[in-house]
Formats: structure tokens, C-alpha cells, sequence
């Protein structure tokens, strides 16, 4: 870029323009980036990274990345070091001064929003990531307490401080040797002796579940650590170590130190304020909660969408704003078309406990319709169940609007709860609770909120019961969360997004590490 053509980019008048050769090459190198020009040009096109301090506080945030499981290589703080060292002209040290700043923007959006991109990894997350301004990042910056301003770019929640804390400590037990040999054995239980259980008995040992002991035999304590052991990871508790519990207790340390990456990268995403008040509905442990400042009030197993192509559930977040008692079940038309149209092909009495209904809402004889002639493209009709006891809404439904027709709900179907994995409807929440949820939520609104609920539900009649306050709703899926007091929780990959989320991520450079020390 010519001389001439420079001045244009300062904000103040050519004639009294003083462009030294440093801000000649800040411009030209920031001219390709909107916001960074925008920096610039507010400043006369002066630098920042002149200033010690500055580069100092830069260079330790970079030394951390691994901490926060981003790539290490792309902040090396070493290659920055360098980079200043070897700009000893005015025009050097303008174009190091832009890529830093570049550097710099790059670090605060990976550890404060995520490095990667969630929808472009998995179709079934879709959240909305509060990305920061750049330009605004980079004003306050320059602004700012450099240290202190740096420390506050990651997610501030306890969470990711938990989940960070296990990371390191997991990072020093794999320079360790992590867990030791693993169980070959393809069931034990109560009573059994031998090498496996011995094996056993030193892998909950050294994952901290069982005191240190010389038993040999499958006895009570060994029973007391595996049920321990399988409530930490969603596992029916029944203090046998079958294929599902050896499975979990045989993953190895490096497996669990991804699952912990992830989910902090899965708490960038999701950096910015819950509410008060939220509903958590973790998929992978199949669970709905609300929790009141951080602290879990109320809880219930949940159901959630099956592992098939057009049933898993999405990942998002919204706002309750309604709970609907005695429902009607508007049946979407992808489960009309899909698999009610067919067995009215095959009987028209099919399915009876479902309306059929013309485009203005009224009932349409069964009799009188030739279903054969019709198509998924063509069908003409639409179907809704009416409140019952027997509704697949069951009697209450919790309502969120959004685009995906999601929302949490009552069931007929009660034996599911009793599964280890419940991954069987449609893509909405079903609740093993929905009465003790309801009344968790109105209890912040009226008295007697189960007096209440009840009298609406013996109307037998459909009944909408607004929030007074609005609560967020959070649909999430964790493999890997802490509880309160820092004990991690692993749960497994239901539908494989995980596992897909960091192989994303170690193609952008992320590693598992063995740190000692």
C-alpha cells in the first residue's frame, strides 16, 4: 500500500497527519480486519503491546491455555517471545504489534466462548453461543487491569473451575501411570475370590472408591465401593460388577481427561448467566432439575429422545413460560405421516384413541376416508388425543415455545423410569415426577400450589397455568460433570456427540497431557 493511500486511514486531517513508519505499518497490517482497523484508527493507529506489563500478562495467560484444554501450539508463548525479540524496526514491530492483537482476540474467544463452532460438529446442538464483540474485547483491554482482565475471560461458574481443578489432578495421575491394570473379568459378584477380584479390589483402590485393604474375597466393602462407584456414573446400583459396570471401571484415564475437555468446552459455550432460577436437564445422566443459586432444589429422572436419526433430542436453551394440565396431544405430523398413516392403510379403526381432524379443526368421519389413496406428502389431515389419563402428554405438559417443539411432560408409560438408559420418545422430556416438578415450579407464585394443581386437574378439562416468572431451561449433555463438593460424575455418550466434539477438537490441536508435578 503507497504512502498516500495510508493517510486516508487516519482520523485526522492529511495535512496534519504525522504517520511515522510503526503506524504506516499497523495500518497496512490491519486493514483486512474490520474491527482491529476500527482499534486502530480510534487511537491514531498508536500500539498497545509496547507496554511490559502488557506483553507480560499476554505471555503467562498463553503459558495457562493447556490448562483450559485449548491448543497449546497455537498461543506457544515462546513463538511470542521470538516475534518480539526479532522486530528491531518500527515497520517489524508495527506488524508484530497487529498480530498479536489478532493472537490476543483469537485467545479471548477460545477460552471464553469455545473453540469450536457447536452446530458445525453436531447438527442436534443448537445453542446459541454468546460470542463477545471483538472490538469491544480488545477497547477494554486497553483499558483494563491486563492481568486481572485476562483471569476473567474464562467461564467464572463453579463448574468450570471444578472441572478444570480435576483436570490437572487427572493430568498428574496419568504422568503417574492413571488407574493400573484393568479387570479382565466379565462379571463378579458378592462372594466370588480369586486374581479378578484382587484386580478389582487395587482399581477402586486406586480411583479412590475403596480404602486400602489385603481382602481377596468379593466381600461388603468391596460391594459398598462398586455401588459408590456405579452411582458416580449413572449405573444401576446393585454393588454387582457386571459388563456395564467393568466397562465404565476399565475406561481409562486419558478417555476421562477428553470427556473433562470437553465438557469445559461445553461450559464456553454456555458462558453467560443461568438465571436464579433454571431447569438443568442433563441428557446423558436423563435427569431434569431445578436449581435455586446454585443449588439443586428439586429432581427427577427423565426420558429422553431415542438414538435415531429424527428422535434425539436437541441441545438448547430457552425460557418456561407456561405448564398446560389435562393436555391435548397435537400429534406432529412426522409421527402422523410416519407411522399412524400407515396403520389406518392397514384399519381405518386403527389408533382410535386419536381425532382425526380436516384443516379447520373439525373431526372427520374415519369411515368416510379411502386412506389408501394417500401419501406422507399428501395426507390431508391432522390427529390430536384429547386430556385422558391415557395421553402421551400424560396430564401436564411444561412449555418453553421454540422452534424444535420441544418441551418436558407427564407419560403413561411409568415402567421406562426403571431403565438404566432411557433414550425412547420423540425428542421431548419426559418427567418421572410431573406433579412434584409442577409444584416446585408454582410454589413460587401461590400458597398451596398442590391444592391448586389439583383442582385444576379434576376439571378434566385443558388448563393453562402461566409463570409469574418465566424460568430459563437449559437442554445440556454432559459426560462428564462435577457435583458440589468437587466429586466428578461421568455418564456415557448416548448419542455419540461427545466422542465427535473432541475429535473436533484434537483436530484444531487439542491433547490430552501427562503433567507432573
Amino acid at each position: 500500500m503507497c504512502m498516500l493511500l495510508v493517510f486516508g486511514l487516519f482520523s485526522v486531517p492529511q495535512a496534519h497527519a504525522q504517520v511515522t513508519e510503526f503506524r504506516q505499518a499497523v495500518a497496512e497490517a490491519a486493514a483486512g480486519d474490520d474491527d482491529l482497523m476500527a482499534f486502530y484508527r480510534a487511537r491514531n493507529f498508536e500500539g498497545i503491546w509496547d507496554e511490559r506489563r502488557r506483553r507480560n500478562a499476554l505471555l503467562a495467560a498463553f503459558s495457562s491455555a493447556g490448562d483450559h484444554g485449548l491448543p497449546i501450539d497455537r498461543y506457544n508463548p515462546e513463538t511470542l517471545r521470538a516475534q518480539f525479540q526479532s522486530a528491531t524496526t518500527p515497520a517489524a514491530q508495527g506488524r508484530v504489534e497487529v498480530e498479536v492483537s489478532r493472537l490476543f482476540l483469537q485467545y479471548a474467544r477460545d477460552v471464553q466462548t469455545g473453540i469450536l463452532i457447536p452446530s458445525r460438529v453436531d447438527s442436534g446442538i443448537r445453542r446459541q453461543v454468546p460470542y463477545r464483540s471483538r472490538l469491544a474485547t480488545i477497547q477494554a483491554f486497553s483499558q483494563s487491569n491486563r492481568a486481572g482482565f485476562l483471569r476473567a475471560l474464562p467461564p467464572a461458574s463453579p463448574e468450570y473451575t471444578r472441572l478444570m481443578r480435576e483436570k490437572l489432578a487427572m493430568e498428574r495421575l496419568l504422568a503417574d501411570g492413571g488407574w493400573g491394570p484393568t479387570v479382565s473379568a466379565r462379571k463378579l459378584e458378592p462372594g466370588d475370590t480369586g486374581p479378578q477380584v484382587v484386580a478389582l479390589r487395587n482399581r477402586l483402590i486406586a480411583m479412590s472408591f475403596l480404602s486400602r485393604t489385603n481382602t481377596q474375597t468379593y466381600d461388603q466393602a468391596i460391594t459398598t465401593s462398586v455401588q459408590r462407584f456405579q452411582q458416580a456414573n449413572g449405573l444401576a446400583i446393585d454393588g454387582t460388577a457386571g459388563p456395564g459396570t467393568l466397562t465404565e471401571l476399565n475406561t481409562s484415564v486419558e478417555r476421562r481427561l477428553q470427556a473433562i475437555i470437553v465438557a469445559m468446552e461445553r461450559e464456553r459455550w454456555i458462558n453467560r448467566p443461568r438465571g436464579q432460577r433454571h431447569i438443568w436437564v442433563n441428557l446423558t445422566d436423563f435427569t431434569a432439575k431445578i436449581i435455586d443459586n446454585d443449588v439443586e432444589t428439586f429432581s427427577t429422572r427423565s426420558v429422553i429422545g431415542a438414538n435415531e436419526r429424527d428422535r434425539v433430542s436437541p441441545e438448547f436453551s430457552d425460557v418456561m413460560e407456561f405448564m398446560v394440565i389435562n393436555p391435548s396431544w397435537y400429534v406432529p405430523r412426522s409421527i402422523v405421516t410416519k407411522e399412524y398413516l400407515p396403520q389406518l392403510q392397514r384399519n381405518p379403526n386403527a389408533v382410535n384413541q386419536l381425532i382425526i381432524t380436516d384443516s379447520r379443526g373439525r373431526q372427520v368421519n374415519r369411515g368416510a376416508v379411502d386412506f389408501s389413496q394417500y401419501t406422507a406428502s399428501n395426507f390431508p389431515y391432522s390427529m390430536r388425543q384429547p386430556p385422558s389419563r391415557g395421553n402421551a402428554l400424560g396430564l401436564v405438559k411444561f412449555m418453553f415455545p421454540n422452534r424444535y417443539n420441544i418441551y418436558l411432560h407427564d407419560t403413561p408409560a411409568k415402567s421406562l423410569f426403571g431403565r438404566e438408559t432411557r433414550a425412547f420418545s420423540h425428542g421431548c422430556i419426559r418427567l418421572n415426577d410431573p406433579f412434584d416438578f409442577a409444584y416446585a415450579l408454582l410454589a413460587k407464585q401461590m400458597g398451596n400450589p398442590e391444592e391448586f394443581f389439583q383442582a385444576q386437574l379434576r376439571t378434566g378439562r385443558e388448563q393453562r397455568v402461566d409463570l409469574t416468572e418465566p424460568v430459563p431451561v437449559h437442554l445440556v449433555y454432559r459426560t462428564a460433570f462435577t457435583q458440589a463438593d468437587g466429586r466428578m460424575q461421568y455418564r456415557r455418550d448416548v448419542y455419540g456427540r461427545d466422542g465427535r466434539i473432541w475429535d473436533a477438537l484434537a483436530r484444531e490441536g487439542v491433547a490430552v497431557r501427562a503433567v507432573r508435578g
